[in-house]
């Protein structure tokens, strides 16, 4: 068997499909969501059509369908071919226009209604947000390009039929989709079904190129690439943050001081809250703000109303050549200060600190904030170590910048150690 071509129709015009292990835990999941994480070449995205055209079927056809994947680069070379070899020259089930990017159905369908499948990119979600739909696939959900927000878009689309999605990616980093799938999987979340694929799973994959490969590579690396399980990456600026410092909300008591980090841009005007527990020094990230196109006078008066009746002490922020930004939001009735550091290394050590000492947490619903943390690494040489002081994609990751800028002001070996009281309890106790 072949993966690329599982499927054969015999003489009697009936499809056979032949499924190796990994796909066929896939295709017999009752799940509402079913995430297929495995090897390259081990056969994802040829597989998701024909669990579209399944769920098709079983939904009374009639309707929008969605197909995802993370550009619309990836969408040409792998999804578009894939699909259209099983629902237009196999199955000849309607016809694909190419200038809307969507397959329409022939008129009846199994003797139903008409339905159609709308193609989107990661990148340009905005082609789903009409539609009402029925069932989703996405391909290649773990890359950097398809976003949180991009998910939370096509589940959005989903709401009122409670459609199903079938997620088939390999596992490029951490990020979203391991914090808000994988995790509450491991969790016990029961709508979720998440199935590592190891690409010797696929028969035709050669034993000694899967070797080799696991010579070469650095663990974490092939179990990624090559078995479909998560491990941490290389170069990962904040190892030590765990899910563990991610906290449920809770009401935070308005004497509570509080201090904001600041990263300034027109498309990307961002800010980061910190709360600290005055009994034990604890910091918490409670709110994140990024937005763009807006004048500063407009900036520093949102900030104002997200701050009312809250205890600010210190705002923070910018490069050393960005006074003028501190200058206008200061004027606009937003003093912001200058850090006391100003390298990049200087200040990730800064907050490393408040992690390693378990010391720094933050609300579970900052997901922003989470995002950037978990994806956050330092460029990676030909040999895949890190390099020094060079953060990989630097610009996206304003959040950090944010962060980085205000906790220049706070030493983390300053908050009060109590180590026999669990992270919780530290967190909610008052002053005394």
């Amino acid at each position: 068997m072949v993966v690329a071509a599982f499927q054969e129709v015999t003489g009697e015009g009936e499809l056979i499909r032949r499924f190796h292990s990994g796909q066929m835990r896939a295709w017999e999941s009752t799940k509402r969501f079913v995430i297929m994480s495995g090897s390259t070449q081990v056969g994802k995205t040829c597989f998701g059509p024909h669990w579209l055209e399944r769920e098709i079927d079983n939904t009374g056809s009639q309707g929008d369908y969605l197909a995802v994947t993370a550009t619309f680069k990836l969408l040409k070379l792998k999804m578009q071919p894939e699909f259209l070899n099983l629902f237009e020259r196999t199955l000849d089930l309607g016809v694909w226009h190419e200038s809307d990017r969507i397959f329409t159905s022939h008129d009846r369908y199994h003797g139903a209604e008409a339905w159609r499948v709308i193609f989107v990119s990661a990148t340009n979600p905005e082609g789903a947000e009409s539609a009402t739909a029925k069932a989703a696939w996405c391909d290649e959900l773990g890359q950097h390009q398809f976003k949180r927000e991009t998910w939370e878009a096509i589940t959005r689309r989903l709401t009122l039929a409670q459609g199903r999605v079938l997620g088939t990616t390999t596992l490029y980093e951490l990020g979203w989709l391991k914090t808000e799938l994988y995790d509450r999987w491991k969790n016990g979340d029961t709508d979720i079904d998440w199935i590592e694929v190891d690409a010797l799973v696929n028969p035709v994959f050669p034993r000694a190129e899967y070797e080799r490969q696991k010579r070469i590579l650095p663990g974490w690396k092939f179990n990624m690439f090559y078995r479909g399980m998560y491990d941490r990456p290389a170069g990962i600026v904040y190892d030590a943050f765990s899910t563990d410092q991610v906290i449920d909300r809770f009401e935070v008591p308005p004497e509570w001081p509080r201090y904001v980090g600041h990263d300034f841009g027109p498309n990307n005007t961002v800010a980061v809250w910190f709360a600290q527990n005055p009994g034990t020094g604890n910091l918490i990230v409670y709110r994140t703000y990024h937005s763009g196109g807006k004048s500063t006078i407009e900036h520093a008066e949102k900030f104002k109303e997200l701050s009312e009746g809250e205890n600010i002490l210190t705002r923070v922020g910018g490069a050393r050549h960005e006074q003028g930004w501190r200058d206008a939001f200061t004027a606009a009735g937003w003093p912001i200060r200058e850090p006391r550091l100003y390298e990049v290394s200087a200040g990730i050590q800064r907050v490393y600190g408040w992690h390693k000492l378990n010391r720094l947490f933050v609300f579970r619903d900052c997901t922003e904030y989470i995002d950037e943390k978990l994806s956050y690494s330092y460029a990676l040489d030909d040999n895949y170590d890190p390099i020094p002081d060079k953060i990989d994609q630097k610009s996206k990751f304003h959040c950090m910048d944010a962060e980085r800028y205000a906790i220049t002001f706070l030493a983390p070996e300053l908050a009060i150690s109590n180590q026999r009281e669990t992270p919780v309890h530290r967190l909610g106790k008052k002053a005394e």
